[in-house]
């Protein structure tokens, strides 16, 4: 079987992407050959850098303008892209590149708390606002809408009345980190095999 080779796109310091890049580096088959981010400093450029994944930055002004970031992708034939911490929407011509090749997770259970402007704090502080004593991750294949993708996977996680958003975060972490990475690796292998 050939290898696979996956970009992560992210914005930000990079925990899901730390996650991932280590769960694959000992992966037979599958290799994160990219780090691509919109911000010069993000945290994410220095994970990648202590696990020797090459990195590109392409600044949001030439995010939706020029045909960089398709061109750096097929640079490093990548085969797959994940979203870990990526605040931007993915241009459309890098949509029509990968269909159904493109993977993010959301903090919470869609299709609750999700759509433009929801991540991160901003969701967690709405799950607290609402009373919800649930929440969880949502896996899901990207398209043109935020969010709206085909679902791979949710899991849940209770909460107590007494729960801040600072909380929620960290049981929705714990969640990202233990399920995220081979969720991508069960989905791409899933996806091989059918395609043999």
């Amino acid at each position: 079987m050939k290898a696979i080779n996956l970009a992560i796109f992210a914005s930000g310091s990079g925990s899901n992407a730390r996650e991932i890049i280590q769960y694959f580096s000992q992966h037979p088959t599958i290799k994160v050959a990219l780090v691509l981010t919109n911000r010069k400093h993000a945290g994410v450029l220095e994970i990648a850098h202590a696990h020797n994944v090459e990195t590109a930055y392409v600044p949001k002004s030439e995010f939706y303008e020029s045909n960089r970031i398709t061109t750096i992708l097929r640079e490093h034939n990548i085969d797959w892209i994940v979203l870990a911490g990526f605040l931007l929407k993915v241009p459309e011509q890098v949509l029509e590149s990968y269909p159904d090749r493109i993977m993010n997770i959301h903090p919470s259970l869609l299709p609750k708390f999700g759509g433009k402007g929801m991540y991160g704090m901003h969701v967690h502080r709405a799950v607290k606002e609402a009373g919800a004593l649930e929440t969880g991750i949502s896996i899901h294949l990207v398209n043109a809408e935020y969010d709206q993708g085909r679902l791979l996977k949710q899991v849940a996680c209770t909460l107590t009345p007494e729960d801040t958003p600072e909380d929620i975060q960290r049981k929705v972490q714990q969640l990202e980190h233990e399920h995220y990475p081979s969720t991508i690796a069960d989905t791409i292998m899933q996806k091989q095999r059918l395609q043999q």
